[in-house]
């Protein structure tokens, strides 16, 4: 993978770190914590300068979460309501007015966690898909991925022509923290289910064996 990067990094410069970020955005499994390293690293060896490489990290950020926030505006609170309104959904405890209060709290406090977790990692490319959901101000959307990614992007970038030939320290640092985050979002993940199975799976399955 590192070889790939380099490559087209190498051929294409700024167009080939915007055409990374851009995939990395829309297919999260790729890490961007290896791709803007080695993109500040480009700066001290080639004529490409740190400004350039961050400004086309960042457009490439921007338009990958359009992606991923159109399909959030497809899969619209509507067709979610009327999919957790099935009888599947329904015996595990999901209920169509759950979708409605999540979009309705994202709408009333949750836009800023667009402009958060653009720099976590993992999570980073993922709130674009709720923020189509709730159909969230495309300018506001736009000014904070703008912003959250500026950030993420010039942090490693920067952090990657400093280290110079030592860049992948910084991966490496970098997907130590992500591994973290991973780990406590699965842990969250694990709680949650356990919670949701005894608060709603659990009395859904006793609530249908009590019609039949």
């Amino acid at each position: 993978m590192e070889a790939t990067f380099t490559n087209l990094i190498s051929q294409f410069g700024y167009i080939g770190v915007w055409f990374l970020i851009f995939f990395e955005n829309v297919f999260p499994p790729i890490p961007s914590e290896l791709i803007l390293p080695l993109s500040g690293f480009f700066t001290t060896t080639t004529d490409l300068t740190l400004p350039g490489v961050i400004i086309a990290a960042t457009i490439g950020s921007i338009t990958g979460a359009y992606i991923l926030y159109g399909v959030g505006r497809i899969l619209s609170r509507e067709r979610l309501m009327a999919f957790f309104g099935t009888k599947p959904m329904r015996l595990l405890g999901f209920k169509p007015e759950d979708i409605s209060s999540a979009v309705d709290w994202f709408d009333r406090k949750g836009q800023v966690t667009v402009l958060i977790c653009r720099c976590i990692p993992v999570v980073r490319s993922l709130i674009s898909i709720p923020a189509g959901t709730a159909k969230m101000n495309v300018v506001r959307f736009s000014l904070y991925t703008l912003v959250g990614s500026a950030v993420w992007n010039t942090v490693l970038c920067s952090l990657g022509a400093a280290a110079g030939s030592a860049w992948e320290t910084v991966t490496e640092r970098a997907e130590w923290v992500s591994d973290i985050v991973k780990y406590v979002i699965i842990a969250l993940v694990v709680v949650i289910a356990a919670v949701w199975v005894v608060k709603r799976v659990l009395p859904a399955i006793r609530e249908q064996r009590a019609r039949k």
